[in-house]
């Protein structure tokens, strides 16, 4: 039986639905679904700390693992416990020194490094964020001793490390639900109905440039699924632009696949920025399950990955260019329309969960 050790040094809240609880989770079953036997060690410290224990006296015995595979959390390791105090600072760090005497190779996936942007900078107190800067060098520092692999979000992240770990280093970025609904695609005497699920906050999620061109444009409709209160704060940037063919909606779970359903297109089009350049959207992926072709914006991870698979259409933020692409999009042939959906199939089979942890398996039994 092949059996890995997946390590989350954070504890993980099942009942909110972010990308930092969804992905680990989703992981775990992916290794799963790959034939691995898998030893889970998340929690606060003291949890992990039993964990750990427990996981050391099954190797000292003779069991073996084939790999180690971890996950950054989006704060410091060290500061990971509810209080932000660090009261296990040799915990994490102390297994993975452990692991790696023991020949055991270890890959992690390194989230985010939004510290290195000015909106940390803007969002996080002085006196908070000093301290917290020296915690995530000494994260750094601690994976270029101790892994093996690398793994980001896309590649372009890699730039963003303030110094080289000399590490091999892939891309991992999240993975694809099940397959929820069939292809569908704009069919003719109707409009073509886009739908944008996530943020809308102006500094970091600005989708006013679509959401102006479905106005201007009667042959679209638009659904803006986003959470209640992040609409009581942002409505008066789009509220103008509501109409019969334009609504805001709040929606998850099967609710939100039902929306899904009715969409045409799907929708990462947003004002970008240096930061966002390199993040991958976890819902690209959760639009793949859907079986349905995206829209998104040129030289960002997402666009690129949109482009390279051929699942729909890039474009730059510029509201002309947006206007010309909906345009387009009225206009397709039929053979256009095919090549899309068959392309989406394929982008689904390729980015399951099952296969982001059989890509991961093949990186660290090179080692």
């Amino acid at each position: 039986m092949k059996k890995c050790i997946v390590y989350y040094p954070f504890n993980i809240d099942k009942n909110h639905p972010s990308a930092t609880n969804i992905r680990p989770v989703k992981f775990i079953e992916g290794f799963k679904e790959a034939g691995y036997e898998v030893e889970v060690i998340m929690g606060y410290g003291q949890e992990r700390k039993a964990r750990v224990e427990e996981v050391k006296r099954k190797i000292e015995k003779g069991e073996r693992y084939d790999f180690l595979y971890t996950e950054s959390a989006t704060e410091p390791t060290l500061l990971t416990e509810k209080n932000h105090i660090p009261k296990f600072p040799f915990l994490d760090f102390g297994f993975f020194k452990y692991c790696k005497k023991k020949g055991i190779p270890i890959g992690l996936f390194y989230r985010d490094i939004y510290w290195r942007f000015s909106l940390y900078k803007e969002s996080v107190a002085l006196q908070k964020r000093i301290p917290a800067y020296a915690f995530y060098y000494y994260d750094l520092m601690m994976y270029k001793k101790y892994l093996n692999v690398l793994f980001l979000p896309s590649t372009m992240m890699k730039k963003y490390i303030p110094f080289n770990i000399s590490i091999p280093t892939y891309q991992l970025p999240s993975g694809c639900e099940e397959v929820l609904v069939k292809n569908s695609f704009p069919k003719e005497n109707k409009t073509i109905k886009i739908l944008y699920v996530g943020g809308i906050d102006k500094k970091l999620y600005n989708i006013e440039g679509l959401v102006k061109a479905v106005y201007e444009n009667e042959e679209f409709t638009m659904d803006i699924c986003c959470r209640e209160n992040e609409w009581k704060s942002n409505r008066g940037q789009y509220e103008k632009y509501l109409n019969d063919r334009i609504h805001v909606i709040h929606k998850k779970g099967k609710e939100l696949d039902e929306a899904a359903m009715e969409a045409d297109l799907f929708s990462l089009v947003f004002e970008t920025s240096e930061y966002r350049k390199f993040a991958m959207p976890m819902k690209l992926f959760s639009y793949i399950a859907y079986g349905k072709p995206i829209i998104g914006i040129k030289d960002t991870a997402g666009g690129d990955f949109i482009e390279e698979n051929n699942i729909g259409y890039v474009v730059n933020y510029d509201e002309s260019e947006i206007k010309a692409l909906l345009k387009r999009i009225e206009i397709i042939s039929e053979d256009e329309k095919e090549r899309k959906l068959q392309a989406v199939k394929e982008a689904y089979k390729k980015n399951t969960w099952k296969q982001r942890a059989i890509m991961v398996a093949e990186c660290l039994n090179k080692k």
